[in-house]
């Protein structure tokens, strides 16, 4: 019976939408607006009424009530780019016209399909002169102008976040429209959003070929190879674009990011000065300076630049995170205060949101505000974790099956073989357990280049998973047993050829891509005299450090106590079966063990290495080199224990991560301290 009811108000409700939706169409304002209200009596949160009920709203001009609407909508669906863009017509028939592009700006970034946006824009360009920003609207317009309406609805759904809707309807006008590039686009953003990096690339390298004179279409290409940190190429693109269009500063602020990436911070700052001497709003311009001094170690510096960046735009969340990720900078109250009022606000992106949400969290820890902080924490780890549709199940499965299948026998059965190179030292683990400590450590050897956060393994298993439908398992690891003696020195010949541009002239150089424990039984086929290092932290200090983190991206099992915890014990399971099936084949080195006793864990790292004893390696933070990870900052002075026991004044909080984690790996003391 109570299915029948369900589907009774399904089907009226559709009945009822479906009549106010053609009551404004037909321009019967009230009439639709009479019969919304109705809708949401029953139904107070229901996206589509709620915006119709706003339009209606807006053209009956009550403008007040048709803000209560769209605040409401944003409630629920707070990147909903229509909904920014209703908001700007509302400011815009109010007479408020600077408040209007604020908000058609926000429609636009986060649904460039909103062709009403840009042409609102594009007028507003126009009569204040600004050429640059015209042409880019334009552009934009006559883009879309000359879409399929098929592809505008694709365009419009992605944008909403319906991806398997989108990959559905985009595959079937593909196979009848092989070669349109922006249809290709949309795919490979898809193929991008879901972490198919190397179809991602593939599908924009074809889009360009075809299309070679498409700025939006090169620069999208270019950032799917910055991605794969395919710097060289990515270089090739951004220098293509800035030939084609030398007058476009997005274009040039790319170049001066492709230039920071590629280690020359000094080059890229004077890159960004250019800029902001021809536009000295450019609040983005402002925050990757900052970025690139903070890699440099010119703190100051870039204190000076992210606080420029907020104060022309004071939503620029990333600004204030950048400020917090700095790990030694204080908020003033009048920051602190500033920022609470932002996150008030229903107009401002879940983006933003978490960016001040994170930022906040750490001001309140440093002013003793746990409380607060633990507010912000909790808030904006819900905001990225509703976001990343994260399964702890769906993950546990994925490390199971590396367990399942490289078990012993596959290791006999398969036997020697591989590239038998000695260059590459992986530093695995879990983020936040030490492993910039480490490999700063290490870079500061003669024989040895610290590199990045590489890519490459993630991206050699990607290809190894098969299918052509995303949102799949695929092969992978399964697919290992088939790989031939020929397959295994090539991926890792190929390895070792694709990550030369990082290196100077050491012979070993680092890969401290955490992730990379997923795929120790991959790195072992492929270069079995790899050596490996795992970088393993207390669970109680890793997991909360984790929960305090905002990464940038792939680490979504960080934005929850509960997912932290289950993926810590699932990360000791695998290591352990490592440690099983791979005797001898990796050294554990733990945080407290260095904290406690750098020389004789400097030593003990270098006798593993097969390396000379350095006493640079023990005066690390004195050695002068580019770190861009979170730690940056904490790598440049001594080891120290400050980041022990952080998580003590948040006990009350973490009966979560104590559910989830395995309690032989915590003291007895530390459990009581929690319950």
């Amino acid at each position: 019976m109570k299915e029948d009811k369900f589907n009774a108000d399904e089907a009226t409700l559709s009945v009822d939408l479906s009549e106010a939706t053609q009551a404004v169409k037909d321009n019967r304002f009230e009439d639709a607006l009479m019969l919304f209200e109705i809708i949401l009596k029953d139904h107070p949160n229901h996206i589509d009424g709620l915006y119709l009920a706003s339009v209606s709203s807006r053209y009956l001009k009550k403008f007040d009530d048709a803000k209560k609407y769209i605040e409401r909508l944003l409630t629920n669906a707070p990147d909903m780019g229509r909904a920014y863009q209703e908001l700007g017509h509302i400011n815009r028939d109010m007479g408020n016209e600077e408040q209007a592009v604020i908000h058609y700006r926000q429609a636009c970034e986060l649904n460039p399909a909103l062709l009403a946006s840009w042409n609102s824009l594009y007028q507003y360009f126009v009569k204040s002169k600004n050429k640059p920003a015209a042409d880019h609207a334009l552009n934009q317009i006559e883009k879309r102008k000359s879409l399929p309406n098929a592809l505008l609805y694709i365009d419009q759904i992605l944008n909403e976040g319906r991806l398997g809707l989108a990959e559905t309807k985009i595959r079937a006008f593909l196979k009848k429209n092989p070669t349109h590039t922006y249809a290709m686009s949309l795919l490979s953003e898809i193929a991008n959003r879901l972490g198919y990096f190397d179809d991602a690339e593939f599908l924009l390298e074809k889009a360009v070929e075809f299309k070679p004179n498409d700025g939006d279409l090169r620069m999208q290409y270019a950032s799917i190879l910055r991605k794969k940190q395919k710097f060289t190429k990515t270089m090739e693109q951004v220098n293509i674009l800035c030939d084609q269009y030398p007058d476009n500063l997005t274009y040039q602020a790319h170049k001066a990011s492709e230039i920071m990436q590629n280690g020359d911070h000094e080059t890229a700052i004077t890159l960004f000065d250019d800029i902001l001497d021809k536009n000295p709003y450019n609040f983005s311009t402002h925050t990757s300076k900052g970025h690139a001094q903070k890699t440099l170690g010119k703190t100051d510096q870039a204190i000076n630049s992210y606080q420029s960046a907020y104060k022309i735009k004071p939503d620029h969340g990333e600004s204030f995170f950048s400020l917090a990720n700095l790990k030694t900078y204080s908020f003033t109250s009048d920051e602190l205060n500033s920022m609470r009022e932002q996150v008030k606000r229903v107009d401002l992106s879940l983006r933003d949101k978490a960016y001040f949400h994170f930022a906040l969290a750490q001001g309140c820890e440093s002013i003793g505000e746990f409380d607060e902080a633990f507010f912000h924490l909790e808030t904006g780890n819900k905001i990225k974790n509703d976001q990343s549709k994260y399964s702890i199940e769906r993950m546990d499965a994925e490390l199971q099956a590396q367990i399942d299948v490289c078990d012993e026998d596959f290791f006999q059965d398969l036997g020697a073989g591989g590239h038998l190179t000695k260059d590459p030292i992986f530093i695995l683990g879990l983020p936040r357990a030490g492993s910039t400590l480490i490999e700063q450590i290490l870079a500061s050897h003669s024989m040895i280049d610290g590199t990045l956060e590489l890519p490459n393994i993630l991206s050699i298993a990607q290809s190894l998973r098969g299918g052509d439908i995303y949102g799949k398992l695929g092969n992978y690891p399964k697919s290992l047993k088939t790989l031939t003696l020929e397959q295994r020195e090539a991926f890792g010949k190929s390895f070792i050829e694709d990550t030369r541009i990082h290196r100077k002239d050491a012979p070993m150089f680092t890969d401290k891509m955490p992730n990379n424990f997923r795929h120790i039984g991959l790195i072992h086929l492929m270069m079995p005299n790899a050596k490996i290092i795992d970088a393993r932290r207390y669970p109680l200090d890793c997991c909360f450090s984790m929960f305090k983190q905002l990464f940038a991206q792939g680490q979504e099992f960080s934005y929850g106590l509960a997912e932290a915890g289950s993926y810590y014990n699932s990360y000791i399971k695998l290591m352990d079966h490592w440690d099983k099936v791979l005797p001898n084949k990796i050294l554990r080195v733990n945080n407290e063990d260095v904290i406690d006793d750098l020389e004789g864990q400097v030593k003990r790292m270098l006798d593993y290495l097969e390396l000379p004893f350095e006493e640079e390696c023990i005066s690390f933070h004195k050695t002068n080199r580019s770190v861009r990870t979170a730690s940056s900052e904490q790598v440049r002075r001594p080891v120290n224990k400050d980041g022990m026991g952080r998580w003590k004044p948040y006990a009350k909080n973490l009966k979560p991560l104590l559910e989830s984690l395995d309690k032989n790996l915590l003291t007895s003391e530390d459990i009581s301290i929690i319950k």
